[in-house]
């Protein structure tokens, strides 16, 4: 015969209504009385019908998450981070996918929204209008985005740009591309900024090679476009691209780093297995997903707006093969002349 929370009470000597606030929301209720009735309800093996409670309690116990593509391993490292800590606190974790279509993230949003307690929106391509829509709406958490005073989990996309420029002119490099990611993308916006500014401390010579698609094939699309620039040095908006660059330049017979030092951003774990090994800004991924629950279950449990907060992750250059010294102490020029690559 199944457990009721009548049975609970009555071995706790407490109301059933007692017992369902002490599961829904052990913090309101004193510590003596929780802990009795948490005895009985492991003692009975009693667990709480997730519908029942959800109609007492006005929650659902779950968490949504919409990211831009679940194939990238940036965002499979966030969401791990996301359903850890759910599941650490007791929560379901529902994720949606947008497949990259601002578009579909609101209605994401929206279609999760009867099912979830409030929902982590990663790296969302929509406008800040359409965000602080949402947020009027429904609980939400943003990652690597700023938009107002809605609370949000970014890194200092900045200092890593900067970490990444130094050590390229540490090297001997004066003039350096970037490749840049969705034009949508805030993270891509934060990073030019950066490249710009840095650049102009460390008077480089940047070249803007543009906008690309963050998957390997778009790094493969960049790679010529990089070899006629004459740059002997490459930082790409995330280790997808940097990946296609490296693979295309292989093709081409351009030797990664004696031709063109190749960095990324991210230090996704295939970094570290490529040939040569991608130098890369290291991401707190996980870190960043976790964050995130905190700052959204912070406002579930109080039933009130948490305080208004950006929580900002610290990154970390990590140096492997993929970066060296140019080819000469000017840099490198590394052009296509009839099929054959100069330096």
């Amino acid at each position: 015969m199944a457990v009721s929370a009548r049975d609970v009470a009555r071995m706790a000597g407490v109301s059933v209504s007692t017992v369902s606030r002490t599961l829904a929301r052990p913090d309101q209720v004193a510590p003596g009385t929780r802990d009795r009735v948490l005895a009985a309800a492991h003692a009975l093996g009693y667990r709480a019908n997730p519908a029942a409670r959800s109609l007492i309690t006005g929650r659902t116990g779950t968490l949504g998450l919409v990211v831009p593509d679940l194939e990238n391993p940036y965002f499979t490292s966030v969401t791990k981070g996301v359903q850890k800590r759910a599941q650490a606190a007791g929560y379901a974790l529902l994720v949606a996918d947008s497949d990259e279509h601002s578009g579909q993230e609101a209605e994401l949003v929206r279609n999760m929204a009867s099912r979830v307690d409030g929902t982590v929106l990663c790296s969302p391509r929509a406008s800040d209008d359409v965000i602080a829509g949402l947020a009027r709406e429904f609980r939400l958490v943003l990652v690597n985005r700023r938009c107002g005073a809605i609370p949000a989990v970014t890194v200092d996309n900045a200092d890593g740009v900067r970490q990444a420029l130094h050590h390229l002119r540490a090297l001997g490099h004066t003039r350096v591309a970037y490749v840049g990611g969705p034009r949508d993308s805030w993270s891509h916006g934060e990073r030019l900024a950066a490249f710009r500014v840095a650049g102009e401390e460390l008077a480089l010579e940047l070249v803007e090679l543009g906008s690309f698609r963050p998957y390997v094939s778009g790094g493969v699309a960049a790679a010529d476009i990089l070899i006629a620039s004459g740059a002997s040095a490459v930082l790409a908006y995330n280790d997808l691209l940097a990946l296609g660059l490296l693979e295309r330049l292989r093709q081409r017979g351009v030797r990664v780093p004696q031709d063109v030092s190749v960095v990324g951003v991210d230090n996704v774990p295939v970094a570290a297995l490529t040939s040569p090994a991608l130098t890369s800004v290291e991401v707190p991924r996980m870190e960043s997903g976790r964050a995130a629950v905190d700052l959204l279950l912070s406002e579930v449990r109080d039933d009130v707006p948490a305080a208004r907060t950006v929580q900002e992750l610290s990154v970390q250059l990590v140096v492997r093969e993929s970066t060296g010294p140019p080819a000469s102490a000017h840099g490198a020029d590394v052009r296509l002349h009839a099929g054959a690559i100069t330096t």
